[in-house]
């Protein structure tokens, strides 16, 4: 805001200085070169009157010689004078022949020696130097005695007139250094209250508690704009302050009768009669499922609330610590488990967003993968190339391999879903219609919701061979050539929302 604002002033006062300098100028240059003009005239009229007494005197050959070099020399240019038949009688400067002989028919003495009252002024080119010509006829009462011609190089005119010129710039640029040193001033002091809003809205928008900002300062509109931005974040506050109680409370208040509930329908599974142990049963996996529910709301909660920094995690890593752990349950269902890939680099997420991500991902697979197939762990780099490396890759191959992301697939051999379903997989709460029994349909949206806070996405696909593939894409640190790599934190396994589908 300071620089529009001192860029505002900066061409408000450059338009009025070239308003009124230019015209200033061009009347001022005209000024001086009449000024000059004048000047000449003068002289030669001065020159005129002394030669007019000198010939009536008869001392014209002794006088007149003394005066024109005299004259000259005052002035910086050349001096003429002829009789009234056009023969020299003084020059200040050396003539040839043939400039002796044209002399009565040269445009300014011609001119004079016809009596012309009126000056013949005339701009001519003499020896490549440009002069500016006065002649003035020489008279005594009525009576032509002859004429005066005098030259002045038309350097002094531009000279006179490149003064004024640089004279009215330096003044413009003086005055705009003083309104451009006012104007930051003002501009600085008029912005204070914006700035002081900026600061408070990047404070609130990082996570951190608004300071209020003060309305006493700026024109009405900032102070009106002050005041709201105030109440704002203080209701702002106060919403995630409730928010922030409801994710901590609810974790124990939703969480213990849920599990006394479990616990009351396992008591009961002795007194019950055999024909009403399937109500049992399914009565105990909806509370499992309303548990899972449970979890998976309190986790979106607590990531809508959370402002955590993106950390380096080492994808590889993490990939190997899930597939130990959830090996022997996919063991118990029959199903193997692979891990491949190529990446074992570090990419940007989340604090323990990689294995929530995992977490949800291989449980669905379990979910729907039929026993004796195969759920991978895939995790791949992904190296964008220009157009001219990925048509001639055999051009370039000491390229560096520096991914800017990292795709983590996991892929199941199960029945897979229509377009249609892999558009609405992320949606809350939605579950396929052909779905195992016992999803909440929150796991992907989570998945999708830490992705998106990791600077990435998550995409579905049909797999090679007819399952699901859930591709995860995640930004990559590049490699730092002798420096290793930093490792994340060992952190506890954080409670997951399972069974998506």
């Amino acid at each position: 805001m300071t620089r529009r604002l001192l860029l505002s002033y900066l061409t408000l006062a450059a338009l009025v200085l070239l308003c009124l300098e230019i015209p200033l100028g061009f009347v001022y240059s005209r000024g001086e070169r009449e000024r000059v003009i004048n000047a000449a005239k003068d002289e030669a009229e001065a020159v005129s009157a002394f030669a007019s007494l000198s010939i009536s005197a008869g001392r014209a050959a002794q006088d007149l010689p003394e005066r024109a070099a005299h004259c000259a020399a005052r002035i910086g240019g050349k001096v003429l004078i002829v009789d009234r038949a056009g023969a020299l009688l003084a020059s200040s400067h050396p003539l040839t022949e043939d400039e002796v002989r044209t002399l009565a028919a040269s445009p300014g003495l011609a001119t004079a020696l016809q009596g012309t009252a009126t000056a013949d002024v005339r701009t001519s080119t003499i020896g490549g130097v440009q002069y500016l010509a006065v002649a003035t006829p020489v008279r005594h009462g009525v009576q032509e005695q002859g004429a005066v011609r005098i030259t002045v190089p038309t350097r002094m005119v531009h000279e006179r007139v490149h003064h004024v010129w640089l004279l009215l710039a330096l003044g413009g640029f003086a005055t705009l250094t003083a309104v451009a040193a006012l104007g930051f001033v003002i501009a600085r002091w008029t912005g204070r209250p914006i700035r002081e809003l900026e600061h408070a809205t990047h404070e609130l928008a990082v996570g951190g508690t608004a300071t209020p900002v003060a309305i006493t300062n700026g024109p009405p509109e900032v102070r009106s704009l002050a005041a709201t931005f105030n109440r704002t974040a203080a209701r702002l506050e106060h919403l995630l302050a409730s928010q922030r109680a409801f994710a901590g409370e609810a974790s124990h208040q939703l969480k213990t009768p849920l599990a006394a509930l479990r616990l009351r329908l396992e008591n009961l599974e002795n007194d019950i009669a055999l024909h009403a142990r399937g109500s049992l049963t399914a009565a105990l996996t909806e509370t499992d499922r309303l548990a899972r529910m449970v979890e998976g709301l309190l986790a979106m909660a607590r990531l809508d609330e959370s402002a955590a920094e993106r950390e380096t995690v080492d994808l590889g890593a993490v990939c190997a610590e899930r597939h130990r752990a959830w090996t022997p349950l996919y063991q118990q269902y029959g199903v193997w488990l692979a891990l491949a890939g190529d990446y074992t680099g570090e990419v940007l997420a989340l604090p323990g967003a990689v294995e929530q991500i995992l977490d949800n991902l291989l449980s669905n697979a379990l979910r729907v993968a039929p026993p004796g197939s195969t759920v991978s762990i895939d995790p791949r780099h992904h190296t964008p190339r220009t157009p001219h490396e990925r048509r001639f890759p055999h051009r370039h191959p000491h390229r560096p391999a520096s991914p800017a992301w990292v795709e983590l697939h996991v892929m199941d051999e199960g029945p897979g879903m229509t377009e249609e379903q892999r558009r609405r997989a992320f949606d809350r709460f939605w579950r396929a219609p052909d779905a195992p029994k016992g999803g909440t349909g929150l796991g992907l949206a989570l998945v999708q919701r830490l992705a998106h806070a990791s600077g990435g996405e998550v995409v579905l696909q049909p797999a090679p061979r007819g399952g699901l593939d859930a591709v995860v894409r995640l930004p990559a640190v590049p490699a730092r050539t002798g420096v290793p790599a930093p490792r994340s934190p060992a952190r506890p396994l954080q409670t997951t929302a399972t069974g998506r589908r």
